[in-house]
């Protein structure tokens, strides 16, 4: 028979276990945050960065699953005007999940109901940005794989040049 040190018995030990699983617990739901803000888009960034006004506060929002040509990229200042004629000065819901290194909030962006970044792909003004596919649901995925293929198969938008740079190149350059 082995003997377990008290320590191990102790009623402390287990308080101190139970609270350390609860905020394991806690720490691992608040990575993986969702919440809804609605506002009025105040400013396009770029065709993939907007601005939404909030009761006076500001938040920089990035679409998450998609990827413009930067501004001094070919496509780049169309993609920019597509963001600003879908958004500009209208009411969004912006579903977001998470911020990034430089604050801003990542999620799905709505207008009248309709993802704005599934607009941006399907109309040839964005590329469905793979590499972080995997922070996308399901169905998302696969609708944004879908527009992408589609458009390029219509020689959409940016798809019509011959050769696109996808932007995760340009800015390598």
């Amino acid at each position: 028979m082995e003997i377990v040190p008290d320590k191990y018995n102790s009623k402390a030990f287990v308080t101190r276990l139970i609270q350390g699983l609860i905020l394991m617990v806690f720490l691992c739901l608040s990575v993986a945050h969702a919440e809804v803000i609605e506002g009025r888009v105040v400013r396009i960034v770029d065709g993939d960065t907007i601005v939404v006004e909030l009761q006076r506060v500001r938040h920089k929002v990035r679409l998450s699953g998609i990827d413009t040509p930067e501004r001094n990229q070919p496509w780049g200042d169309s993609a920019t005007r597509e963001m600003r004629r879908l958004v500009a000065g209208k009411g969004v819901a912006v579903d977001w999940y998470k911020r990034d290194r430089w604050g801003r909030l990542i999620g799905n962006v709505f207008v009248d109901g309709q993802d704005v970044g599934l607009l941006m792909v399907e109309r040839g003004m964005a590329w469905h940005f793979k590499r972080h596919a995997d922070e996308q649901t399901p169905a998302d995925r696969d609708a944004y794989s879908a527009a992408e293929k589609v458009a390029r198969g219509a020689r959409r938008g940016l798809w019509s040049d011959p050769e696109p740079v996808p932007p995760w190149e340009w800015r390598k350059r």
